[in-house]
C-alpha cells in the first residue's frame, strides 16, 4: 500500500508529522511505502538529524506551502507546487505511479478543494463530505458533515448518511448503525426546510436505520451512531465538543487536588485512562467521503501520535474497500429515494 502525508500540514509541522510518520513504520508491511510530502530538502536534512534510512520512505518534493488562513479554492488553483495539491494530485489517477491514500493536517478547506478538483467524486457523489469519528461514553460516533459543505442541499445530507452509514458499518465494526439528523428539536413539525427535505430522503432509504431527529443535548447519550448535519454545524459541534472535554477533564482534576492532593495522586491513573478513551487525537484523521480515492483530514492540532493513528486509520478504511461499498450503496438506493427527493 502506498500512503503519502502532508509533512507541511498543521500547527506542528514539519517536526510532529515526520515524527508520527517515523512512528507508524514498524506497524508497516515490507511492502508498503511511505511518501513524504513537503521540501525535499527539508526532510532529508530532518531524516539525516534522526538518522533514518528505510527503504519504505518516498519522498515527494513540495516546496510549496498553504497557510491555513488563505482562500482555499484560490489557493489550490494558484499554488500548484504546495504539498497540499501535489498530495491530492498524487492520490488520483492522473499519475503514473499514483499512492492508495493521502493525509493531511493543514488547511481543511484546500484539502477539501484540491481533493474534488484533482482526485473527483466518486460515481453518484454530489458533494464530498468529512466523517469524523467522536469518541463517547456509549461508544464512537460518526459526525458528518464536519466542515466539508457548510451549505449543503437536502440530497447532499442523504448522501452523507449513506456514506456515514457504511463507514459506521465497515470500519468501527457496528452491525446496524442507527442513523440520526441533527435538527433543534426531535418532533416532526421543526427545522427547516433543508433538514425536512434530507428527512423524508432517509427515511425512504430501504436497508438504513433511520431514526429521525436528534438535539444537541442527546448527542452524547448514546442515541445515535451516525450523526448527519451540515458542515457548519457540524464543525462547530465538533470544536466545541473537543474544548468542552479538555476544559471538564482540568475541572475535575483541580477539584480533586483542591480537596486532596494525594486523593489526586491517587485518582491519576484513573482519570488519565478516561482521558485516554476520549482522546480525538487517537481517532487520527477523518475521511473526505465521496472522493474518487481515499483522503483523510488529521486535526489543524495533530500531535505526532494523531498521524500515526490517521496511518493505521487509513490502511483500515483501504483494507474495507469503503469507496467501493459507497459506491455500490447509492446506485442501489438512488432509485428508492427518487420520489421522495422530487
Amino acid at each position: 500500500m502506498r500512503i503519502a502525508v502532508d509533512v507541511m500540514g498543521g500547527d506542528h509541522a514539519p517536526d510532529a508529522i515526520l515524527k508520527g510518520c517515523l512512528d507508524a513504520l514498524p506497524n508497516l508491511a515490507d511492502s508498503d511505502t511511505l511518501v513524504l510530502i513537503g521540501p525535499s530538502a527539508l526532510i532529508n536534512e530532518q531524516l539525516d538529524e534522526r538518522g533514518v534510512r528505510d527503504h519504505r520512505l518516498e519522498i515527494l518534493d513540495a516546496p510549496d506551502v498553504i497557510p491555513m488562513d488563505e482562500s482555499p479554492t484560490k489557493a489550490v488553483r494558484q499554488r500548484t507546487d504546495s504539498s497540499i495539491v501535489k498530495m491530492a494530485v498524487a492520490g488520483s489517477h492522473k499519475v503514473d505511479n499514483p499512492v492508495d491514500v493521502v493525509i493531511s493536517a493543514g488547511n481543511t478547506g484546500a484539502c477539501v478543494a484540491a481533493g474534488i478538483m484533482h482526485m473527483k467524486r466518486l460515481p453518484g457523489v454530489h458533494r464530498p463530505g468529512i466523517a469524523v469519528t467522536i469518541p463517547a461514553f456509549h461508544g464512537p460516533i460518526v459526525l458528518c458533515d464536519a466542515g466539508a459543505n457548510p451549505e449543503p442541499r437536502g440530497t447532499h445530507l442523504w448522501q452523507y448518511g449513506v456514506m456515514a452509514d457504511i463507514l459506521a458499518r465497515e470500519t468501527l465494526g457496528i452491525e446496524n448503525p442507527r442513523v440520526a439528523l441533527m435538527n433543534i428539536g426531535s418532533e416532526e413539525g421543526k427545522g427547516s426546510e433543508l433538514v425536512k427535505n434530507a428527512r423524508d430522503l432517509l427515511k425512504a432509504t430501504p436497508g438504513l436505520n433511520f431514526t429521525g431527529y436528534i438535539e444537541g443535548r442527546d448527542f452524547f447519550a448514546g442515541a445515535a451512531d451516525v450523526i448527519i448535519t451540515d458542515g457548519f454545524v457540524g464543525n462547530t459541534v465538533l470544536k466545541m465538543a473537543e474544548g468542552m472535554a479538555k476544559s471538564l477533564f482540568q475541572a475535575i482534576a483541580q477539584e480533586i487536588f483542591e480537596l486532596d492532593p494525594n486523593l489526586a495522586i491517587q485518582f491519576e491513573p484513573v482519570v488519565k485512562q478516561i482521558y485516554a478513551k476520549n482522546d480525538y487525537h487517537e481517532y487520527g484523521g477523518a475521511p473526505l467521503l465521496g472522493v474518487n480515492g481515499a483522503m483523510m483530514i488529521a486535526h489543524g492540532s495533530s500531535e505526532s501520535r494523531t498521524i500515526t493513528a490517521a496511518i493505521r486509520n487509513a490502511r483500515e478504511f483501504i483494507a474495507h474497500g469503503v469507496n467501493d461499498h459507497i459506491v455500490k450503496r447509492i446506485a442501489e438506493v438512488e432509485q428508492a429515494v427518487a420520489p421522495a427527493g422530487a
